[in-house]
Formats: C-alpha cells, sequence, structure tokens
C-alpha cells in the first residue's frame, strides 16, 4: 500500500510536465473593429477547450467585453503532430458557431471552421501570449 501511495504522489507532481502544447494562453486575430482577445487552451476531459479571458482594443489596451469568461473552444480532440479536430468555436464578432480544427506550429496556431456543411469557412492564425 505504502508503494502505491509514494507512485500516486510522484504521478500528480509529474502530472503539469505532461501538459498537451496546445494548452496556453493564445492571442487571437483582431476583428473587423480592430479588437483581439487572449483565449485560454486547457484540458477539459479527454480534449480541450478555451475560454476567453481578456479584451483589448486596437491599442492592446484591456476593454469591458460580456465575453470574457466565455468558453469560445470546445471538445477539441488532439489528433497527434499538432492537429485537433471535431471541435466548435464560437467567433464572437459573428455571433456563429463553427465546426473547427487547429493545427500547432511552435508558437502559431491556425484556427480554422466552417458552417453550413462547408459553405462558409473562417481561418486565423493565433500566436501564443504566454
Amino acid at each position: 500500500m505504502r508503494k502505491f501511495v509514494l507512485a500516486a504522489v510522484f504521478a500528480a507532481a509529474a502530472a503539469p510536465a505532461f501538459a498537451d502544447p496546445v494548452e496556453g494562453t493564445w492571442r487571437t486575430r483582431p476583428d473587423d473593429n480592430g479588437n483581439f482577445g487572449h483565449v485560454r487552451i486547457a484540458a477539459c476531459g479527454a480534449k480541450f477547450c478555451g475560454t476567453l479571458v481578456r479584451a483589448f482594443n486596437g491599442q492592446g489596451q484591456p476593454i469591458d467585453s460580456p465575453n470574457v469568461g466565455r468558453q469560445i473552444v470546445w471538445d477539441m480532440e488532439a489528433q497527434g503532430n499538432g492537429q485537433y479536430a471535431n471541435g466548435k468555436i464560437w467567433a464572437p464578432d459573428r455571433d456563429k458557431t463553427y465546426r473547427s480544427k487547429m493545427e500547432l506550429s511552435g508558437n502559431t496556431l491556425s484556427v480554422s471552421g466552417c458552417v453550413l456543411g462547408g459553405a462558409i469557412c473562417r481561418a486565423q492564425q493565433w500566436t501564443r501570449a504566454d
């Protein structure tokens, strides 16, 4: 029993060392008004979710937004090799939810999604903010 407890303690202590590379805070691309946000991506169960944690105007000054605290990425599944798929992303500037995927390359996260069976698609690149 003692060995089991020690193994559990060591496993819990090592868990942060195995965080997925997509976890962290990402700066979105500015919207049509120049505003952008910081989205914190973290594990939510076996998948990944992202919450808008801060909003900024075009000059980089923090602004109040009713969307801060709102989950805008959910159900994203790691596919390996920096690929994430089968998720959803809500775009505050258009108030639309897109079936989405993400691709991680270094400190750039390419985010894309489509609505209406692929008839309307959007893509943007986010950069690591932390």
